[in-house]
């Protein structure tokens, strides 16, 4: 950033990761200038409000946010409770977001539409490196500028790209027309959302732990509402990737949420379907008729779609991007996440090292690096983030100096329906909670935590 360093480094994203970022940033004599989509920081975890994280408090701080809140009197949560994603709005991000620090720089309703070089298209070589990014961004009522900065960090996360209802990477036939009749991926069934659900014929499609909460908490609004019809559809030839392993689990949460789930379905309150891949959606004036590839057919009024995220990368279009083939993150750490190989525990440290791209000061943090792959935990994205400012700054022995290991014990392997951090089962009316036990095991050395707090996940 040497002949850029009058310019402020470009934060796309006011969620956890990118908060974190412009804290670190602050802390390395460094300017952001954070651009944010939605209304408030946090906007997207809003839509969550109602699920509860699957780690606890002290592994979903960050150290250098936390310093920043320090000062303004704010008190911890405490460390071992499970927080809720209202919480973590509530009690964290909202305090930080407001703190004098951030809320100068923080531009809300701010949705960034483009990043390139100035003047630069990506065929342009000639002085690439040391030419300042322009972000386009559209602020609203028709209102769009472009910004100069020095560097360009992409939180941006992925809840706004879910995968599609449809085999083969594409949305089924039918699918856009059916978009009314298509809730968000984790609806607030109990809550918020309940008119859309209650004494009606719901569909949930997906093999994970988002599936997973989403049954379960329709079938307690069934008891309620017993006109509630709850069908649930996986590819696969069985469910047992949801079940877990029961009672003989590692972690004894998981293995109860399997547990329930497959009770559930033994029970004929859940209607399973397995092996339906999802070809087309024909939206009739009642109902949609939702049909499989082998021809079988289910009639539903609403359907659930959990079915995981990807990245959205066409505002990068006119960068120099390396992305690993298959799961869509930087090229290096690609295979060190692929799902295939690797639950949340088994991703080693990194860094700006394996996040950087042919894009010189440009860099995609927090979910968002970890592309198609769901085993992402907020304290990776908070080395993350911490690596990356140090290297903007020119330290590149803190970089460098990844300190962050993540243990296989006490970390939940996820579906393509979220990250490791977050579901875990329940509503603030059912608490029961996956992944919250046992404790994680720290190696390494701690980090992503305030003042001496012990380390890990």
């Amino acid at each position: 950033m040497e002949t850029a360093k009058n310019l402020p480094v470009a934060v796309i994203g006011a969620g956890p990761v990118g908060l974190a970022a412009a804290a670190h940033l602050l802390e390395r004599g460094l300017e952001p200038v954070i651009f944010e989509a939605g209304p408030t920081a946090g906007a997207a975890i809003g839509q969550w409000r109602h699920i509860r994280l699957f780690s606890p408090w002290r592994f979903n701080l960050d150290a250098a946010a936390v310093r920043l809140l320090e000062r303004t009197g704010w008190e911890s949560p405490r460390p071992t409770a499970l927080p809720y994603g209202g919480d973590l709005i509530d009690h964290y991000l909202a305090p930080l977001a407001s703190t004098p620090e951030i809320s100068s720089r923080l531009q809300t309703g701010a949705r960034v539409v483009a990043v390139t070089r100035q003047g630069a298209d990506k065929t342009h070589v000639r002085d690439r490196d040391t030419t300042p990014f322009l972000v386009r961004v559209d602020h609203g009522a028709g209102e769009i500028r472009d910004h100069t900065v020095a560097a360009v960090i992409d939180a941006s996360g992925t809840w706004a790209t879910r995968n599609p209802l449809g085999t083969s990477g594409l949305p089924a036939i039918g699918e856009n027309t059916a978009r009314d009749r298509i809730s968000s991926p984790l609806p607030d069934v109990a809550g918020r959302d309940r008119a859309s659900f209650a004494g009606r014929r719901v569909l949930v499609v997906g093999a994970g732990h988002s599936a997973a909460n989403t049954l379960i908490n329709l079938a307690d609004l069934a008891k309620a509402e017993p006109d509630t019809a709850i069908l649930w559809a996986v590819r696969g030839a069985s469910a047992d990737k949801a079940y877990g392993g029961g009672d003989a689990d590692g972690l004894p949460a998981r293995g109860q949420l399997g547990s329930r789930l497959r009770r559930l379905v033994e029970a004929g309150t859940i209607e399973l379907h397995t092996g339906f891949g999802i070809a087309a959606l024909k939206t009739l004036d009642t109902h949609v008729s939702v049909e499989a590839a082998d021809g079988r057919t289910l009639d539903a009024d609403i359907i659930v779609p959990c079915t995981g995220f990807r990245p959205e990368l066409d505002i990068l279009r006119e960068l120099r991007l390396n992305l690993d083939p298959a799961v869509e993150a930087p090229l290096e750490l690609g295979p060190l996440i692929d799902p295939e190989f690797h639950s949340c525990g088994t991703v080693p440290p990194h860094g700006a090292k394996l996040l950087s791209h042919p894009e010189k000061d440009f860099y995609i943090v927090g979910m968002k690096s970890y592309g198609r792959a769901p085993t992402f935990l907020l304290a990776t994205g908070y080395e993350q983030v911490r690596s990356v400012a140090a290297a903007l700054a020119g330290d590149r022995e803190a970089a460098d100096a990844v300190q962050l290991e993540l243990p296989e014990t006490g970390v939940c392997s996820t579906d393509a329906g979220s990250s490791c951090d977050v579901p875990a089962a329940g509503t603030p009316d059912n608490r029961s909670t996956c992944c919250a036990a046992p404790e994680p095991v720290l190696i390494g050395i701690p980090t992503g935590l305030a003042h001496g707090r012990s380390g890990g996940l």
